[in-house]
């Protein structure tokens, strides 16, 4: 089956069980990687600059590498809730009965935060992002296509606001043509150097 298929709300009332097992697949896969450079060069930078991350991946791996500050635009998939009474609930802590969790307060089903097809961001996130890119003096657009709305929003924000935005990816995007600086670099390489070279200037501020 395609992802569109399992992935909104009318399939996993039809069939919560296909769906779980689709999801529990993949938070198994999630749950067995590790933060890549990017993710703990973005946290490194934390320890001397303002950072907040603003992400449309729903893996954890940024609160997983360190950083504190982030807003999940497209959910967080080891992270859960009941959709009667919206308690939330870590992926470790469901008990599959016949393949479906349910709410140990209320018994409704359990479902993957995360945000589906046909599906509202969440509009703390969503209004979380855009104020902190309103924010910001620099804006970092990392390995994104800049297709995605309203996520691509965003970059446009802070441009607005006066930021000075940074692309990284491995090839042009749409973005590409407003941003005040493109380093066509993987994340992965290009991050840890600027993480490296703004910590020796903050210690030459200091």
């Amino acid at each position: 089956m395609k992802p569109e298929e399992l992935a909104n709300f009318d399939a996993f009332l039809r069939n919560p069980k296909l769906v779980w097992d689709w999801y529990k697949h993949r938070q198994e896969i999630i749950s067995n990687t590790k933060p890549n450079p990017a993710h703990l060069a973005i946290a490194k930078l934390e320890e001397y600059y303002d950072v907040t991350v603003v992400t449309q991946n729903i893996d954890n791996l940024h609160r997983r590498a360190g950083s504190s500050k982030i807003f999940e635009l497209h959910g967080n998939i080891e992270r859960n809730y009941c959709i009667e009474c919206r308690t939330f609930y870590n992926s470790p802590e469901l008990e599959f009965r016949g393949g479906i969790p349910k709410c140990e307060r209320c018994g409704g089903l359990i479902r993957p935060d995360v945000v589906w097809f046909g599906e509202m961001l969440p509009q703390d996130q969503f209004t979380g992002g855009e104020q902190a890119a309103a924010l910001s003096d620099i804006c970092f657009i990392v390995g994104t296509s800049a297709v995605v709305y309203p996520a691509a929003y965003i970059p446009f924000t802070a441009r607005e606001s006066g930021s000075y935005l940074v692309e990284i990816n491995i090839e042009p995007t749409e973005i590409s043509s407003v941003v005040n600086y493109s380093i066509y670099e993987k994340a992965g390489t290009a991050l840890p150097v600027i993480a490296e070279v703004a910590a020796e200037i903050k210690s030459s501020q200091t």
